[in-house]
């Protein structure tokens, strides 16, 4: 499972052109799902994600936790990040879960999320415009076979 996190001042959804999400402060965080993960996964990355200190203390230190910070979240299913442009110009998107995988592995990272830090969504396989002004910036990227070896 793989995640870029932004750390952003807002950031908006729309889904097939109608407004869906809103978020102040916070984290825009991007999912992509692999065939191979499962929820162990998922509980691996919202400990993460809810943990990350990314916000800045009272010394402009990056230190301070989302859940310190007032922090949202704004969680998209992004497949896109398991693209591969190993051959050609053209991404290969092969590497990333079917839907019948990915929605559910989607919709559990946000019921976990939302269990610890103001959550909002996007609309899984939905055609999704995302405006955002990031913080810093600062974005991160997670891969959970790298980080739970």
């Amino acid at each position: 499972m793989k995640a870029v996190i932004q750390r952003v001042q807002r950031a908006s959804l729309t889904a097939d052109g109608v407004p869906y999400s809103e978020i102040g402060g916070g984290m825009l965080i991007f999912l992509g799902i692999s065939p191979e993960d499962t929820e162990k996964d998922v509980d691996f990355l919202v400990r993460k994600c809810a943990n990350l200190r990314i916000f800045e203390d009272e010394n402009g230190k990056m230190n301070v936790s989302p859940a310190d910070a007032k922090a949202e979240v704004l969680a998209v299913s992004q497949f896109t990040l398991l693209g591969s442009c190993a051959e050609g110009n053209r991404p290969y998107f092969g590497a990333a879960a079917r839907p019948e995988i990915a929605k559910p592995l989607y919709e559990r990272f946000c019921r976990e999320m939302a269990s610890r830090l103001p959550t909002k969504t996007g609309v899984f396989g939905a055609d999704m415009k995302i405006a955002t002004v990031c913080d810093g910036p600062v974005t991160i990227l997670m891969d959970t076979k790298e980080l739970m070896k």
